[in-house]
């Protein structure tokens, strides 16, 4: 059965890249979310196997995010997506449980990596 996955992004454009590479690769996408406040909505209604969530959106960041999505599943497995230079976040959002990341712009390889590892 395929693997479930949120994706949370305010960019539109790279929720089309992300869902592109997931379907592709054999992964269904569940939902997907514009900010931090619909990632917590989402998860909560779709209850997916994998959230991908970008560190950096308005009005809910994705460290906060992860973290209101592991007090609500502690065993949720999210991927946080950032963009260079945005080091001190991504250590924030391991501390926080994240379990690995992917840097934007997305490699398709890196990307299903990730989630192939994260998955098991």
């Amino acid at each position: 059965m395929a693997k479930r996955v949120l994706i949370v992004d305010d960019a539109a454009f790279m929720r089309i890249k992300l869902k592109d590479i997931l379907e592709k690769n054999g992964y269904e996408v569940a939902a997907e979310a514009q900010n931090g406040i619909e990632a917590v909505e989402k998860f909560k209604e779709t209850q997916p196997d994998l959230v991908t969530m970008d560190i950096t959106m308005p009005e809910k960041d994705g460290v906060e995010a992860l973290k209101e999505i592991k007090a609500i599943d502690p065993s949720a497995v999210v991927l946080m997506c950032s963009a260079m230079g945005q080091q001190s976040m991504v250590m924030d959002a391991i501390r926080a449980g994240a379990i690995d990341f992917i840097v934007k712009p997305f490699d398709t390889e890196r990307v299903i990596k990730a989630l192939d590892k994260a998955s098991q």
